[in-house]
């Protein structure tokens, strides 16, 4: 079996090279790990970073798309190379890059087709209070719109069986954490929740500013929700179609490949 591990990244030479030599490459003697890094038009050196450290495949986008259209070309990509489950994990150190074997194994042994690393249910290092409320508040919302409790729904690490990594859709580039979930769960995928160590970053910064965030990811909300999904159990079984939202030849236009 195969699992793809995507790395968004945007400018984060300092740290992303530290989390790909990190990543376990084969997961309890029965699944081999790859390694594909989306870099989202960073000015740094973070392709050739991340290349040097051990990087399978670096996409490079020619201008930063942002975090959204980054994770959804890295999701299309990892079902187009045949993974049976995918992981995605942010470059910035933040998140445990040992801790992938955890949220593959749910999925691997039939329990779930999404799951999240959760914060709120592991540990936490250095986490402001202004934004400790800010995830509150936005898993909150979710939980409500979806009418199941959720613990971390912004988390940045998060793992998907092939039946759910090649049928989610990301409605908008700025971002993806509330969007992703909210699809999902709508459209049948069992979510799981395991708890995982995070740290606040110790390189680089955040590129969240609570203002536009607010500004652009509650509309995206609204437009996901307004959407009609189709149940699972209520159509074929999609593999072979990346339904990532966005074309293949789109999703390719303005990118090249590091080798």
């Amino acid at each position: 079996m195969r699992c793809v591990v995507i790395i968004p990244a945007y400018n984060e030479e300092a740290a992303v090279g530290d989390v790909i030599r990190r990543v376990p490459r084969v997961i309890d003697d029965a699944v081999r790990v790859s390694i594909l890094v989306i870099d989202d038009g960073s000015t740094d050196g973070t392709a050739a970073v991340a290349k040097a450290a051990g990087a399978d495949e670096v996409i490079s986008f020619s201008a930063n798309r942002g975090l959204g259209a980054a994770i959804r070309e890295g999701l299309r990509l990892a079902h187009a190379r045949g993974a049976d489950v995918a992981v995605m994990i942010d470059a910035d150190g933040e998140y445990p890059p040992e801790a992938i074997p955890e949220l593959v194994r749910p999925i691997l042994r039939g329990e779930a087709d999404y799951v999240l690393g959760s914060r709120f249910k592991g540990t936490i290092r250095g986490m402001r209070l202004s934004r400790r409320i800010g995830n509150w508040a936005f898993t909150l919302l979710q939980a409500l719109l979806l009418r199941r409790w959720i613990w971390d729904g912004q988390t940045g690490m998060r793992a998907f069986s092939r039946e759910a990594l090649g049928d989610v859709e990301i409605v908008h580039d700025y971002n993806y954490a509330q969007v992703m979930t909210l699809n999902l769960v709508r459209k049948g995928y069992r979510l799981l929740e395991v708890p995982i160590a995070y740290r606040v970053r110790t390189t680089g910064t955040s590129f969240i500013r609570y203002g536009e965030y607010l500004r652009r990811v509650l509309p995206a909300m609204w437009k996901e929700l307004r959407r009609p999904v189709q149940r699972r159990s209520a159509r074929p079984h999609p593999e072979g179609a990346a339904r990532n939202g966005i074309e293949p030849r789109e999703a390719a236009g303005d990118a090249r490949r590091v080798v």
